[in-house]
């Protein structure tokens, strides 16, 4: 399963340092299941985003498994995928960037020619072969038709998407150098929320905290005084205070970190898929992951 993970610290830039891809590299481990990129988006101080993207397969030597940036950034994205929709290249690799904004994105859609017929000219923000910057260019568009507002334009995005697609999930983080949007729609996949206070639960902490499969790490000293609101597929530390996102909640993390949230899909998709329903790669790759 493709890990989502989103960090905002509101209105300071945190320096954190990111692991992606801990887990150990044995051979046994490789050979059961490959991530097939790794992707981390930030911004500048000029607000502009950043990638940091690679795609590994079986085939790329053992640096894979552990890989570690230092950065500084309000706003932060990591992605690891495991391929569904295109060739294991980098410009398939999440995050993506359009017009100033980063998305990634964990599911299924398709009937991509029936997407691509409702982006029409705007299919030319598309670079890659996947479902998701298909969505992305989607969202980018209703964004602009919704004057700006990102949450309507993700939900106007999600409705339609729901109504005239198959899919199987729709998990999604987007963010600005300013806030963090994620949505998790419907039930499929959990996406988790966690309102951190500076220092975390006994308030003298650094931030700490790894995905259960150590495929994305995250450390702020900065953190042990300053609070956050970090968006992730799985609870990355013992903290309480993680909460499972409802199926079709939006929540949006603004500059003094507060969290909005509503529910901008109440009902089941009009055409929803199965495991069974997909291929057996596509299949594999949104199975949860072992325990």
């Amino acid at each position: 399963m493709c890990r989502l993970f989103g960090m905002s610290g509101g209105d300071r830039r945190v320096r954190a340092t990111f692991w992606l891809l801990e887990a150990p590299d044995s051979l046994a481990l490789q050979s059961r299941r490959e991530p097939d990129g790794t992707g981390l988006g930030w911004f500048g101080e000029d607000g502009r985003p950043q990638l940091s993207k690679q795609p590994l397969a079986a085939y790329a030597d053992q640096e894979f498994a552990r890989r570690a940036r230092e950065l500084e950034s309000a706003v932060f994205l990591a992605h690891i995928r495991y391929a569904t929709t295109g060739e294991v290249d980098v410009r398939n690799t999440h995050p993506f960037e359009q017009r100033g904004r980063l998305f990634a994105h964990n599911g299924v859609i398709l009937d991509l020619e029936r997407l691509e017929r409702e982006l029409g000219e705007d299919r030319a923000l598309v670079k890659g072969d996947t479902d998701s910057e298909r969505l992305f260019a989607l969202i980018t568009r209703e964004i602009e038709r919704h004057g700006g507002d990102v949450g309507a334009g993700i939900a106007a995005a999600a409705r339609w998407a729901a109504a005239e697609l198959p899919l199987y999930a729709i998990n999604l983080i987007l963010g600005t150098s300013d806030g963090l949007w994620a949505l998790r729609y419907p039930d499929t996949h959990p996406l988790w929320v966690l309102e951190r206070a500076a220092g975390g639960p006994g308030g003298d902490r650094h931030l700490d905290a790894a995905s259960a499969a150590g495929t994305v790490r995250v450390r702020s000293q900065r953190l042990a005084r300053d609070p956050s609101v970090i968006v992730a597929s799985e609870r990355m530390d013992e903290d309480p205070g993680w909460r499972l996102l409802e199926p079709g909640e939006l929540i949006h993390v603004g500059p003094a970190l507060q969290v909005d949230s509503s529910i901008v899909l109440d009902r089941p998709p009009a055409r929803p898929l199965s495991l069974a329903d997909l291929d057996p790669t596509a299949a594999a790759a949104q199975a949860p992951p072992p325990h």
